[in-house]
């Protein structure tokens, strides 16, 4: 019998099984440290978990995925990715992050030397973004090394 996990209720994923079980219902997705770092694991598709409005990826995480895509998530709040995620102990450059259409998104948060091999970064319409931080900035932080960030669009509100 395939569990039942409650919308309301957030997840903590420590295997691939966790994964391919997983209801895409859900709000709250958390990834404990050190998982997701199987060969075949390539790519991180999001787009699907329409309810989404957390996730909290760990330490050294998703390691041989060269392409995340946070896509269309209208209910998603908040992304906070540990260190030393989603990039190859080689330092062999490639890669793609992708986060867009994500209207209610007030944070963004990664720790070193997450995505420090990965060659494109993509925000767009994000409109309610508060904060991104990248690293620690008292350290280097090595986060997309090989990327090109710019800055399109700031709205400032006055009152």
């Amino acid at each position: 019998m395939k569990p039942q996990v409650m919308p309301s209720q957030s997840v903590i994923l420590t295997s691939k099984n966790d994964w391919d079980r997983m209801d895409r219902t859900i709000e709250i997705m958390s990834v404990s440290d050190n998982n997701y770092n199987e060969e075949e694991m390539k790519e991180l598709d999001l787009s699907g978990f329409v309810k989404l409005r957390k996730i909290k990826v760990g330490n050294d995480c998703f390691k041989n995925v060269k392409k995340v895509n946070i896509c269309g998530l209208s209910e998603l709040e908040s992304v906070c990715i540990g260190s030393k995620a989603f990039g190859r102990d080689d330092n062999s450059k490639g890669g793609s992050f992708c986060l867009k259409n994500c209207p209610k998104l007030k944070s963004l948060k990664m720790g070193r030397y997450s995505f420090s091999d990965y060659t494109v970064c993509e925000i767009e319409n994000v409109d309610a973004l508060e904060v991104i931080e990248m690293g620690d900035v008292n350290y280097w932080s090595g986060c997309f090394y090989w990327s090109s960030l710019e800055l399109n669009s700031v709205f400032i509100h006055r009152e």
